[in-house]
């Protein structure tokens, strides 16, 4: 049963929503009742090859999907990696902006219709490719992740890692473009990209992944590397084992910098392994306790962890209970210091959120159509805003959750 949990939440930070279905066979039930927090449908995309659609190819492969979304002061940014275009949207889904390959399926298609003069929006050509992962800075520079093609790859000196990503940095008004690589314009490719953040000084951060645990690029607002600092298992924190038979293995789930300083907050799932009653032998591992750590880029010092309590289920089988302890996700971090973490179940998504300083900690929930949402995305906004890109059968819907509201109403408490 513990390897079935654990498929479950690869599976959901995968974020086919469709794999989780087979967990609905199970009766189960919650230990505690958590408020919910309605949804703000903003508007909707509809599915289709034109500039205001998305191109949607084949949901049931997870490789394929390449959307992301992120806001930035009321504006939202919709990346479309299978059509290499991204959407500048407002609130009402009006299109704003396209930025599009010249090459692609879309930008033949802006060829052949002869009407861009004739458009109520810019339309503005980028000869790259777009993954979907998408930032976008208070001076409204964007920040996305591209793919190299094949004869610009890299490789590490002894052939282990291959370097082949790189983030495109241009300004909406399409006077400054360039190619971020790990120094900073025009260097080395990077590996492969888990996500990119920007800080409150306008600061880039790279988080990539490694063998031995993750690699953050900290760039300033000049676009040069400030830090390069690796976050590997092997100096990670470690914990106590809870019995001399047991040992304890760490996984590092994620990094996330501090919008305000120079941190980042390191996730840490621990397991421990258990020996089988009858034959005494290590049968598999256990999920523990998942752990927060401030890692000082200043200092190169852990500070103090936070626990960070998990998500549990409860299942009834054969006239018995069984409660699974699962990991959340880490989303992000707003400017006052709210932690999110986030994690699917059968109804929605249950949200935790946590400020470490006075320790507080509030559990949402998100209701939404399991059955009829087959892809999402989420991005946390500085100030505490969830947006989401929910890909449906028929259209996706961009919504948003007022979580800035809720840490407002508690501060002034």
């Amino acid at each position: 049963m513990f390897i079935y949990i654990i498929n479950f939440m690869i599976l959901t930070k995968k974020k086919l929503l469709i794999f989780a279905l087979p967990f609905l066979l199970f009766s189960c039930s919650k230990n505690d009742v958590v408020e919910s927090i309605s949804e703000n449908q903003l508007y909707t995309i509809p599915y289709g090859n034109f500039e205001e659609q998305l191109s949607i190819y084949d949901l049931n492969n997870v490789g394929s999907v390449r959307n992301g979304i992120t806001m930035r002061d009321g504006f939202f940014y919709v990346t479309d990696g299978n059509a290499e275009k991204i959407l500048e949207m407002n609130s009402y889904g009006d299109l704003l902006t396209l930025f599009y390959n010249e090459d692609s399926e879309i930008g033949e298609l802006l060829d052949k219709s002869n009407r861009k003069d004739e458009s109520i929006h810019k339309e503005i050509s980028y000869p790259f490719d777009y993954q979907g992962i998408i930032a976008v800075d208070s001076n409204k520079v964007i920040y996305t992740v591209c793919s190299l093609p094949r004869d610009r790859h890299e490789q590490s000196e002894d052939g282990s890692v291959l370097y082949s990503q790189t983030v495109l940095r241009f300004s909406r008004d399409a006077k400054t473009i360039d190619y971020l690589g790990q120094q900073g314009p025009g260097g080395t490719p990077f590996p492969y990209i888990k996500n990119i953040y920007i800080t409150e000084k306008d600061e880039l951060v790279v988080v990539c992944t490694a063998a031995d645990g993750l690699i953050v690029y900290w760039f300033g607002s000049n676009g040069y590397l400030k830090y390069m600092v690796p976050i590997t298992v092997k100096d990670a924190p470690m914990i106590a084992a809870e019995g001399e038979s047991s040992e304890v293995y760490l996984t590092i789930e994620n990094v996330i910098p501090d919008p305000s300083s120079y941190k980042l907050f390191v996730n840490i799932d621990y397991y421990t392994s258990y020996i089988d009653e009858d034959s005494k032998l290590y049968s598999g591992v256990n999920y523990s306790q998942t752990y927060l750590y401030p890692f000082n880029i200043l200092t190169g010092v852990y500070e103090d962890a936070v626990s960070i309590p998990p998500y549990e289920e409860s299942f009834v089988a054969d006239y018995s209970k069984l409660v699974y302890k699962i990991p959340y996700d880490f989303l992000g971090v707003t400017k006052n210091g709210w932690k999110f973490f986030i994690i699917k179940n059968d109804t929605g998504f249950d949200v935790s959120i946590i400020q470490s300083e006075n320790q507080r900690i509030l559990r949402r929930h998100f209701d939404i159509d399991t059955k009829n949402t087959l892809y999402y995305t989420m991005s946390l906004s500085l100030d505490g805003i969830i947006t989401a890109l929910y890909l449906e059968k028929n259209c996706a819907r961009v919504v948003w959750y007022r979580t800035d509201s809720l840490i407002d109403a508690i501060l002034k408490n």
